[in-house]
């Protein structure tokens, strides 16, 4: 594709299908949108939205922040979706309203109509229909190499029992990378960094979330932590929130705004074989650094790590 955009200026894109995913219910307590999506795609697989556009609805949506949904969206490139969205509502427009390129005035409430068009008519028939119980999903946790390789936080490592020969070798590599063994547990496994921040988790809102659980408590003296807001609006927010000051009351420093330890950029990388605690969307083999071990999890649960040193479920903090 990219030699085809280089050689043309044009790049042949088919029609993706259309699928609904709706999670109806209400989120338990320390269940995140990140949760959400790492939940969807333990159950549908890295490949289960191939050749999709994803829209998400349901109570769980409808009851999502702005910058929850825009989390959720994110990572629906995880699931192989061409994209994924969220009909516009009042949430939308709140979030919009004010901002420095948002229209003003008359031209706001023309904009607000129009955007009040944009949704899915309510009869509309979609190829794929995929439905989910709020009450099913916890904190949720990586164990593997791929964003699909995901349980949550209280449960075990999958066995190979009932799996395809093919599937095995492919569990087994994964897990052999990752050093852990089918049917274990990764509540008190030590753990060596923690990464807040990307493109998936570099908003305010998780900034918020990750100083609410290690306010007044002190970083684990054998993590490395390394927190970068997704963007220097969201620096500013953090500073004028007063969160910086908590942050460094409980030993943690905010770095400048970027992709960091998502991909390994500059020097911020994870040393092969240890341990981080990502907040970001994958933990390919060598993603975050040659050898480097990367479990996803939502900024809770890297707050949870980032104090205790080792995987917690951060409910038992809350």
């Amino acid at each position: 594709e990219v030699e085809m955009v280089l050689a043309s200026q044009c790049i042949l894109q088919s029609r993706p299908k259309t699928m609904r995913i709706t999670v109806d219910g209400e989120l338990g307590k320390g269940v995140t949108a990140k949760d959400v999506a790492l939940y969807m795609m333990s159950r549908m697989t890295t490949s289960g939205a191939t050749g999709y556009f994803v829209e998400y609805a349901g109570s769980v949506i409808r009851n999502m922040t702005m910058e929850g949904r825009l989390t959720l969206c994110n990572l629906s490139i995880e699931m192989g979706a061409r994209g994924g969205m969220v009909a516009p509502d009042e949430v939308t427009f709140e979030y919009i309203k004010g901002r420095e390129n948002a229209p003003k005035g008359e031209e706001w409430e023309k904009a607000v109509a129009h955007w009040k068009t944009l949704k899915s008519d309510d009869d509309a028939i979609f190829d794929k229909e995929v439905r989910f119980d709020a009450a099913d999903i916890e904190p949720m946790i990586t164990y593997g190499t791929n964003p699909g390789m995901g349980m949550g936080i209280t449960q075990h490592i999958p066995t190979t029992e009932g799996m395809g020969e093919a599937a095995q070798v492919s569990f087994k590599k994964s897990l052999d990378y990752m050093g852990f063994e089918p049917g274990g547990s990764l509540l008190g496994k030590k753990i060596d960094y923690v990464f807040l921040g990307a493109c998936t988790n570099g908003r305010i809102e998780d900034f918020r979330a990750f100083a609410s659980l290690v306010k007044g408590r002190k970083k684990a003296d054998n993590v490395i932590a390394w927190l970068v807001p997704g963007s220097w609006m969201v620096d500013a927010q953090i500073r004028k929130e007063g969160i910086d000051k908590i942050l460094a009351e409980a030993g943690f420093a905010i770095r400048q705004p970027g992709c960091s330890a998502c991909l390994a950029m500059n020097d911020d990388k994870i040393p092969a074989g240890k341990y981080s605690v990502s907040t970001s969307n994958r933990n390919f083999e060598g993603r975050q650094g040659p050898g480097a071990r990367t479990l996803l999890a939502s900024p809770l649960v890297a707050a949870a790590a980032a104090v205790t040193g080792v995987i917690t479920d951060p409910r038992e903090l809350m």
